[in-house]
């Protein structure tokens, strides 16, 4: 008989408590507040109790802060103060299993997608291209996608811009018109790209998002990424863990409403996400988080404002943390009332008034009750952590890389063949030798002028070529297979 998963303590005043049920954890959630109001402890809270019942957690270190969860607590005098005061109990010590990444591969296992992975949309967002210049990039990927030719890194996508900007007018009936100069801005936006460390994330190998649903011992991994440096280039960060949403989307069967989670993705900083997309986008980012539920991914968006979240994606987040909002200026003060209003009433609560009145550590909290029903708004404390509070050192981050069952599967980077290998291997325009008798070329003139447009774009000899580049691609993408319906949303090709 299997038994029944305890509800998880969040918070507690005096007599009442509030429990997130892991059942409906997957309704995903908000976490908002404004600076040094206690998100972050409530983040690790949350997490540690996730992990305690079997559920992997992934997300974003945006301070570094989040790293302590990877060690134990220590029970200081102002700590042990603090909780007596609050009337809280003093938790048991312990750490959690971690794993640690990063884009630039430098305070944990690199974390990389490939260039066709992310696909021409995602990559238009990171590169802030127009709407005429994303459309020749899109048209870029299908003719890669068309010729064989695999766009896994910089160097592949540079050559296959290069390759078909030079041979435009062969693509125009085919694909449509080729603009110079959006060529040129899309090969300058991915200059300014790598010099951010872009390229860093582009490459082999992928992370492959089954790693991420593992297990320790009956407690779910925790997964951090380091995000303090990768938080200077906010559109590779949201876009990074946008990416990776839908990899989960695509990758998982649907299991309706499981017992508990999959996964549980924390999403910090989630105004980036937001910021500065085009509405299709967001469209589509309100349909994975409507449909990547029946997953079992839960979603938790964090960030200091809920008006940050557009509202078709705020309706579709059941579970709430609210910590304490300034109301200093008009714009702060509408989004209290705002704020207020989307909390279940308590009649015992003025919540617009108890929003601003809030101290540290201290929450308006509304999480979803047996029935999929909000529960009235309860202002309580956050539980304390049992790992430690703050970040760790850089000795405690590399012994936990060294000892993490992943160590060595993805810190050396792959470069296999791929389009850039292919198209600078190809021959190079030869001028044709005329044959001295019966006033034609011959075959071997013929063959010695074969050129780059010749082997790609339709010359009789490019079958043979497309044959071996397809034989490639059998080889190589292996379980690169299209995964489902997200691929052709987010125009992924694999």
């Amino acid at each position: 008989m299997i038994m029944p998963i305890d509800p998880m303590l969040i918070g507690k005043r005096g007599d009442k408590e509030t429990f997130l049920l892991p059942g409906l954890a997957n309704r995903h959630g908000l976490i908002t507040g404004a600076t040094g109001t206690g998100k972050t402890v409530t983040l690790q809270v949350m997490a540690e109790r996730f992990s305690s019942i079997g559920v992997p957690v992934f997300m974003a270190d945006v301070k570094g802060d989040l790293a302590g969860l990877s060690q134990a607590g220590g029970a200081s005098e102002k700590f042990k103060a603090r909780l007596q005061e609050l009337g809280l109990p003093e938790p048991e010590r312990s750490a959690f299993p971690a794993i640690f990444w990063d884009a630039f591969g430098k305070q944990g296992h690199p974390l990389r997608a490939t260039v066709s992975n992310l696909g021409p949309l995602l990559l238009s967002r990171v590169l802030m291209l127009n709407e005429t210049q994303a459309g020749v990039l899109t048209m870029v990927f299908k003719i890669a996608d068309d010729k064989g030719l695999l766009l896994l890194d910089l160097k592949d996508l540079r050559a296959m811009l290069q390759f078909v900007g030079e041979n435009a007018s062969a693509f125009t009936t085919s694909y449509g018109s080729v603009s110079a100069a959006s060529v040129g801005a899309i090969q300058r936006g991915l200059l300014s790209l790598e010099e951010q460390g872009g390229g860093l994330f582009l490459g082999e190998p992928m992370l492959n998002v089954d790693d991420l649903l593992q297990t320790e011992q009956g407690r779910g991994i925790v997964h951090i990424l380091a995000a303090d440096q990768l938080l200077n280039s906010p559109l590779l960060y949201s876009t990074m863990l946008l990416w990776l949403l839908s990899e989960l989307f695509e990758r998982l069967p649907e299991v309706g409403d499981p017992e508990k989670p999959k996964l549980v993705f924390f999403f910090d900083e989630a105004h980036l996400l937001f910021k500065d997309s085009s509405r299709a986008l967001i469209d589509k980012i309100e349909l994975i988080v409507r449909l990547i539920r029946s997953k079992g991914v839960g979603v938790y968006f964090v960030t200091q404002n809920p008006t940050d979240v557009p509202d078709n994606v705020l309706g579709q987040l059941g579970n709430r943390v609210n910590h304490a909002l300034r109301a200093f200026t008009p714009r702060d003060q509408k989004a209290v009332k705002a704020s207020a209003q989307t909390l279940r009433a308590n009649p015992e609560i003025n919540t617009e008034t108890a929003i601003t009145e809030l101290g540290v550590g201290e929450a308006l909290v509304s999480f979803l009750d047996e029935k999929g029903r909000p529960n009235m708004v309860e202002r309580v404390y956050i539980m304390p952590p049992a790992s430690r509070i703050g970040p760790i050192s850089a000795a405690e981050r590399d012994a936990a890389r060294s000892a993490s069952v992943l160590n060595g599967a993805y810190d050396q980077a792959v470069d296999r063949e791929s389009a850039y290998e292919k198209l600078s291997a190809a021959p190079k325009a030869k001028p044709a030798t005329a044959a001295k008798t019966s006033g034609k070329t011959t075959i071997a003139a013929k063959k010695s002028s074969g050129t780059i447009s010749d082997v790609l774009l339709g010359s009789g000899r490019r079958d043979g070529v497309l044959t071996a580049a397809a034989k490639s691609v059998v080889r190589s993408t292996g379980n690169q297979i299209a995964r489902g319906i997200l691929g052709s949303i987010l125009g992924k090709k694999r």
